[in-house]
């Protein structure tokens, strides 16, 4: 079906870039200027730490944050037998079970070569390995690997043998492997020589740098959003590309002319009062996007919670009334949940394991069907993702390949007075756990005066409801309690303060 790719880049700040099918978002990209992401980005990079009980090592690469490696992601060269070369086929890493362990790879203070494959997220660093890629647009380099292979997503046979054939026909560079991408479908021999020149004069580059600078540092730097988005997920079905910047613009038309020269006649410049993405209704489902609870068509729902490595979504019934029986009631709703989840997880970007609980079903026959429509669903995703069978108790399993933060967790922060759980203690239950403080405050010696900063209805609660209580403390430990509420003091934000006979402070809890 044909689509649009609508760039917003007006406001500067942020570059939004939008996937419509029929008038529907498919997909959505967000990069905000001061969150430029770092993954696909190549770094010389020192060992600062080598934990054996995980098998991984943190990795200064000049961030903020070490980088996580697993021994799962270290190359075979950086193995036991220094002066050995070791390269491994594309596509068949060693298994776990055969790796030596980590602590025998590595050491302390060593330089390594590392690309980010996934983005920090809450305390994490980012994921690092040292499997490095470089893509073009139609094919990939990995250096230190050696042999050829073809997308799986390209399925027809003969397109497949025409493309290897035509990467075999062409030399190659020497230590390096080689992935023909779904993008390369139908192109010419003379696309597929040009991405090759491209790919092999930037590693050229890259190596340069690998011999002469220090670590930490940055030896490759991913392109914007922009153009990573040309390269990777424009193509043919992309019937037209909306651009509201006009040097936006023009610098995809400079990137097509270059990597797809038919295609570039594509891009037009949008220049309307309205904002493109409200032309074109986007807006309003961008801002469905971070709701927890997403409506289906026929009255059902599902109900998106994340948390830092696991996501769980609970498919509801809702208002879907109709005179069926509950097995085909589930049905119907489960599969439409299937394809909007689907979706869901590529406009939010949601990775880690994912637990989908489907409405129960009785039929194995049924079962079979949700799975099947979820992972036809699932096939436009470009992301990584390994799904297991529905089981007994309507539950699928699932992970997912998380390539950057969510689009929640980058627009979003966690509320000061919650913490991110969504509930704030009741004043009631904050006066309680106040009093056990203040009976403490007064069990201390030297102290003759006690003061309590809390939250304004806090502290109306603890001086009316609970004020026989107060006064009571103060006569048998002898000691004045003060309760001052203050506006900027809300939720369980509260301090205490001690002072002795002359007015001096004392440290508390002693």
């Amino acid at each position: 079906m044909p689509r649009e790719m609508l760039v917003n880049v007006a406001d500067g700040d942020e570059c939004r870039i939008a996937i419509v099918e029929d008038g529907r978002l498919e997909e959505l990209y967000v990069e905000r200027a001061s969150l430029s992401s770092h993954v696909g980005n190549i770094y010389k990079a020192r060992v600062t730490n080598i934990e054996p009980g995980i098998q991984a090592a943190f990795v200064d690469f000049g961030l903020s944050k070490n980088g996580f490696l697993h021994i799962s992601d270290l190359h075979p060269r950086y193995f036991m037998c220094r002066g050995e070369e070791h390269t491994e086929p594309v596509g068949k890493r060693k298994a776990l079970k055969d790796r030596p362990p980590i602590q025998q790879c590595l050491k302390k203070g060593q330089d390594l070569i590392v690309q980010v494959t996934k983005e920090g997220i809450g305390t994490k660093g980012p994921t690092l390995t040292t499997y490095v890629s470089i893509p073009g647009k139609y094919i990939v380099m990995m250096p230190w690997m050696h042999k050829l292979g073809v997308s799986q997503k390209i399925e027809d046979d003969a397109e497949r043998a025409r493309l290897r054939e035509v990467i075999e026909s062409v030399k190659l560079p020497e230590k390096a492997g080689f992935i023909v991408r779904t993008a390369a479908a139908g192109s010419s021999k003379r696309d597929l020589q040009n991405d090759l020149a491209y790919i092999s004069r930037l590693w050229k580059a890259i190596q340069k740098r690998i011999d002469v600078d220090h670590a930490p540092c940055e030896l490759y730097r991913e392109s914007d959003l922009v153009i990573r988005t040309m390269r990777d997920i424009f193509n043919s079905s992309i019937i037209k590309i909306i651009c509201d910047c006009d040097a936006t613009a023009k610098k995809i038309r400079d990137f097509l002319s270059i990597a797809q020269p038919r295609f570039k006649h594509r891009v037009t410049f949008y220049d309307g009062k309205v904002p493109l993405f409200h032309k074109y209704k986007v807006e309003e489902e961008i801002a469905r996007i971070h709701s927890r609870r997403v409506e289906l068509k026929n009255g059902g729902s599902i109900i998106i919670e994340q948390t830092e490595a696991l996501v769980a979504i609970d498919v509801n019934s809702g208002r879907y009334r109709k005179n069926e029986s509950a097995e085909q009631t589930a049905l119907k709703i489960n599969t439409e949940a299937a394809k909007e989840i689907a979706r869901q997880l590529r406009l939010r970007d949601l990775g880690g394991l994912i637990i989908c609980d489907f409405i129960d079903m009785r039929s194995q026959e049924n079962r079979r069907e949700v799975e099947k429509v979820f992972r036809n669903a699932m096939k436009d995703d470009r992301a990584r993702c390994r799904m297991l069978k529905i089981s007994a108790f309507g539950i699928i399993e699932m992970t997912r390949q998380r390539m950057r933060p969510s689009l929640t967790s980058s627009a979003y922060q966690d509320c000061p007075l919650c913490l991110g759980s969504g509930y704030v203690r009741s004043p009631e239950s904050l006066a309680i756990e106040m009093m056990r403080l203040l009976s403490m405050a007064c069990s201390q010696d030297g102290v003759r005066k006690i003061e309590l900063i809390l939250s304004p209805q806090a502290a109306g609660y603890l001086q009316n409801e609970r004020r026989a209580a107060l006064s009571q403390m103060e006569q048998e430990s002898n000691k004045k309690i003060n309760i001052v509420g203050d506006s900027q003091y809300q939720g369980e934000h509260c301090q205490i303060f001690c002072y002795d006979e002359q007015g001096a402070a004392v440290k508390f809890p002693q």
